[in-house]
């Protein structure tokens, strides 16, 4: 079929989002529909694994037949299924992969595989065409990293987390705080009304390193809050968000703006989860306003796991010619440069 009329089914269940999408030519979206767990694993704390997976079980015939409602397409009309292989939980990739190949078998269509953070690199096509080179600062729960691209579907990551993501910490802080789940949301929230009087340590790493650590600024942080109880102080809850914040952003902001420099890209891209936090998306606004490098950030319905994006990379790697055989599984470690290496041989 002409490249110009490709219409893909996403699948995504990464995580705690299942999720099914149609996408037209990898940069339209006919439907994107996403059946969210936050309620289930809000009195958890956090994801609870074999919770996620019975709830893709439930929902993932739901989700993707009102997308193919939303969408009025056939499977007919299909050309390939996206489907994440990884990285994730293993039992929710098993649910989305399963489906998919049930899908692909029953009704003879193409099978792509596609990896959860090209995915959301992807995110950033449906607000803009991408210009290479190109450099992406993928920021989510469970990662960290500034990841170079010369040309579609090619990633080499200059920099990644060395201990806890971004995310992660956002997380563990907000537990730490007794703030609910997710705490992310929560800590930026928080932070919009503070002010930074604490001083937080910024883990620059050795001269010229791109990658990232969040562990101390998180030990600083409980210790911080621990030494206060011990002396009867009270701290606002505002200034710890706020300070907190300042020191993550202004980490991936500075090692973002000179990695940005170094490689000489012709853009800027945001994505993961990370990407809808306020605080971070202004930074960064703030600090490419001022050099000649477009930033594009997705809206926050595109920054948290979705299907749109699954289908949206899933369109570069079908033009590549990937395919995935009836044998194919979820891959909880999945390494982004592997995938590459492995999609493009």
């Amino acid at each position: 079929m002409n490249e110009k009329q490709q219409i893909i089914l996403g699948i995504e269940t990464s995580c705690d989002e299942t999720a099914a999408a149609i996408v037209r030519n990898g940069n339209e979206i006919l439907a994107n529909v996403v059946a969210s767990q936050i309620e289930s694993h809000k009195r958890f704390g956090g994801v609870v694994p074999e919770v996620a997976s019975r709830h893709h079980v439930e929902q993932l015939t739901i989700v993707f037949e009102e997308a193919m409602s939303q969408a009025n397409v056939t499977f007919e009309e299909l050309d390939a299924i996206a489907v994440t292989e990884g990285p994730g939980l293993v039992g929710a990739l098993l649910t989305g992969v399963n489906a998919a190949k049930a899908i692909a078998f029953a009704h003879d269509i193409p099978l792509v595989p596609v990896h959860h953070i090209a995915g959301h690199i992807y995110a950033n096509r449906f607000v803009e065409d991408l210009k290479f080179p190109l450099l992406t600062l993928v920021v989510s729960g469970g990662h960290t990293e500034l990841v170079y691209m010369k040309e579609h579907g090619h990633y080499e990551v200059i920099g990644e987390t060395r201990d806890d993501a971004a995310g992660e910490a956002y997380d563990k802080v907000a537990r730490t705080l007794n703030l609910p789940y997710p705490g992310g949301p929560e800590i930026d929230r928080l932070a919009q009304q503070g002010e930074e009087s604490i001083q937080f340590p910024r883990a620059w790493l050795e001269k010229g390193s791109y990658d990232f650590s969040f562990s101390g600024l998180k030990s600083s942080v409980i210790n911080t809050l621990h030494n206060a109880k011990q002396r009867g102080e009270d701290l606002k809850l505002e200034d710890i968000a706020a300070s907190f914040q300042a020191s993550v952003v202004d980490v991936l902001v500075k090692k973002t703006v000179d990695a940005a420099q170094e490689y000489n890209v012709e853009q800027v891209l945001v994505a993961g989860g990370v990407a809808a936090n306020k605080g971070l998306r202004s930074r960064l606004t703030d600090e490419f306003s001022k050099l000649a490098i477009p930033l594009v950030i997705p809206p926050l319905s595109l920054c948290t796991d979705n299907a749109a994006m699954i289908a949206a990379a899933g369109t570069v790697e079908f033009n590549k010619g990937n395919r995935a055989k009836l044998s194919l599984n979820g891959v909880p470690g999945l390494d982004l440069e592997q995938f590459n290496d492995e999609a493009s041989s």
